[in-house]
């Protein structure tokens, strides 16, 4: 894929299409458009996503007035330096090289300075194997080298980046568990969750870390959070597991099952239809 042809893929056709510049597990870029469409007739105040992750969502919808937060420090403190020192980034990663060595020397860094940590967060993404955000036990990022095309160029080789701090330029960023920022939500606002999918026993396909991310106990959390916001006059849309436990959670709700290809698998003929839930209170 020539530079150009990559910029038109991550950019997309329209130049007023902004894609997300993180590579997300689990990001809801194949249903953005979707969930925008449901969202948008309710957005005549503030905008809130409490589980950002790549703000596939957000970018799609492109308020002027929201709140974005996420509990991962690493993620908020990148979308910090995208929105105020974008020029920067854009240097300091257009001087990294793209290989194993460069992979494996940034992965093993732990820079104190908040825009280093950025780059670092920014390069791994881009590089790491499948885009993964993995932790070990002991907070280390453990992710190997991915090769072939994964690669930072498009970081500053294309408008994603410069397109994403104008967009971010007018919100609010913030390192948050995701109750407070529900809790703030008032009369009129928007607020889209997508946590991480755990189910009750915790034994389906959904689970996009592990438990030690977003229990069960976190899902019930969710739902009383999400009930409450609604009864204040709040439109709340969640992405969740399509399981009959986190439906059970939602007694009141409206539906939809939502459709997609799992890419897991590099063999074509494995790979089976996935679906999760939209809950919309």
């Amino acid at each position: 894929m020539t530079p150009r042809q990559n910029a038109e893929a991550e950019q997309g056709e329209c130049s007023s299409v902004i894609l997300p510049f993180l590579k997300w597990p689990g990001g809801k870029r194949w249903v953005a458009d979707q969930i925008a469409e449901i969202i948008r007739p309710h957005l005549t105040r503030d905008y809130y996503e409490p589980f950002l992750g790549g703000g596939a969502v957000f970018f799609r919808l492109q308020p002027k007035r929201a709140t974005l937060s996420d509990i991962n420090g690493d993620l908020i403190n990148t979308y910090h330096a995208v929105r105020d020192s974008v020029g920067r980034l854009i240097s300091a990663l257009r001087a990294l090289p793209v290989d194993k060595s460069t992979y494996d020397r940034l992965r093993a860094d732990e820079p104190a300075e908040r825009f280093e940590q950025a780059v670092r967060f920014l390069y791994l993404n881009r590089t790491a194997f499948a885009g993964m955000y993995r932790l070990n036990l002991s907070g280390r990022f453990n992710v190997p080298y991915g090769g072939g095309e994964r690669t930072a160029k498009v970081l500053w080789a294309t408008p994603l980046l410069k397109a994403a701090s104008h967009a971010l330029s007018t919100v609010k960023i913030r390192q948050s568990d995701f109750e407070p920022i529900l809790d703030s939500a008032t009369r009129g606002d928007v607020v889209y969750c997508d946590p991480t999918y755990t189910v009750a026993h915790n034994c389906n396909g959904f689970v996009r870390y592990n438990e030690r991310n977003f229990s069960w106990a976190d899902q019930v959390r969710l739902a009383r959070a999400a009930k409450r916001a609604s009864r204040r006059g709040v439109k709340v849309v969640i992405t969740n597991a399509n399981h009959p436990t986190v439906r059970d959670l939602y007694p009141s709700a409206r539906f939809t099952v939502l459709h997609r290809r799992s890419l897991v698998s590099t063999d074509a003929s494995k790979r089976r239809d996935v679906t999760e839930l939209l809950v919309c209170l």
